[in-house]
């Protein structure tokens, strides 16, 4: 098979591309090339989807299946639908669960679940970050708007996929990654007290199901999130996973709040936590896509591979999102 991934220089698209080369498919790395380099065996060619021609290095070309997880750009999207719909025979489009407006109910589908509106616009990452939370309305928005072009294109030869929060190799965000990391420093950790539902997925049993979505031919929308679990027991395994011997300290919602801390991601944070109100985001029904082949693996397997990366960036460095050992003496002084 003959794979186009607009991008692949990091996170998910790296992820599919060395996927694919590793199964021994041919595989081209379409990027400007400066977020990071191409998995060994790929080819990387250089675009800039930002310009309306921007894809002419690729003129000409036909793949037997494209991969595209363009992030806030409606234009590129369309763009690339006319360079290579009229070709390939399958197209993967990664979007996101932010696509979803219902925050609160849990349990949805993409055939149950509302979306937000959509918007035909290009934002960058510090535009939609500047809008705080209608920024991911925003992101959402865009989103929405790729997949209902992907659709109109491709018909059933589209596969849209939508994660919630991806883990693993690669990871840049410190949203999964934070946990591992601090349990291996030991001492007294703050942990969440809430123990509501959480899913994710790992990036290798993403990119995995992408990859044979486009060896078999898998069409249809889908979330791309496991099986649902308690945050505190997933904390908890972690924790186990890794051997930490020191001590969980547990703050509820209105203790982290008056400590200052941020949920879920960024600067002071404490990821995985979020407060009342966000179930229906975390918790959307996995059945559909368990049944169309979505892959999931020990969960141990996980945590290890996150603390692998932990190790390799640093479990001193700074990042972004968690909280430093300074913020959360702080916080447990507040306790």
């Amino acid at each position: 098979m003959s794979l186009l991934v607009l991008g692949g220089t990091i996170f998910v698209g790296y992820a599919v591309a060395a996927e694919a080369v590793r199964r021994g498919h041919e595989v081209v790395c379409a990027a400007r090339g400066e977020s990071g380099a191409i998995p060994e065996g790929t080819t990387l060619v250089r675009v800039d989807r930002d310009a309306e021609d921007g894809l002419a290095p690729l003129a000409g070309e036909t793949f037997d299946a494209v991969v595209d997880v363009s992030p806030l750009s409606h234009p590129w999207v369309r763009r690339a639908l006319d360079t290579f719909g009229g070709t390939a025979a399958h197209w993967t489009f990664v979007s996101t669960i932010n696509v979803y407006s219902d925050l609160v109910t849990t349990g949805q589908t993409p055939a149950t679940g509302p979306l937000v509106p959509a918007l035909e616009r290009q934002v960058t990452r510090e535009e939609m970050m500047a809008e705080g939370e209608a920024g991911v309305a925003l992101y959402g928005g865009i989103k929405v708007a790729s997949e209902n072009a992907v659709r109109a294109a491709m018909g059933d030869r589209a596969f849209v996929v939508r994660p919630g929060l991806i883990t693993g190799s690669w990871d840049r965000s410190d949203r999964f990654g934070y946990w591992p990391g601090r349990f291996a420093r030991g001492g007294r950790v703050v942990v969440p007290a809430a123990d509501g539902p959480m899913q994710i997925i790992d990036v290798r049993d993403f990119a995995s199901w992408i990859v044979d979505a486009g060896e078999k031919g898998i069409g249809g929308t889908y979330d791309a999130s496991g099986p649902i679990r308690p945050v505190r027991a997933m904390i908890e395994e972690i924790a186990e996973v890794v051997g930490f011997d020191g001590e969980l300290v547990a703050a509820s919602n209105e203790q982290l709040e008056a400590a200052g801390v941020n949920p879920w991601a960024g600067p002071r944070s404490l990821p995985l936590w979020l407060p009342e109100g966000h179930d229906g985001m975390k918790t959307h029904d996995p059945a559909p896509s368990l049944a169309a082949g979505m892959p999931v693996r020990p969960f141990a397997d996980v945590v290890n591979d996150a603390l692998e990366r932990e190790r390799e960036l640093g479990l001193d460095r700074e990042r972004k999102a968690g909280l430093s050992l300074a913020e959360e003496k702080e916080v447990l002084a507040k306790l």
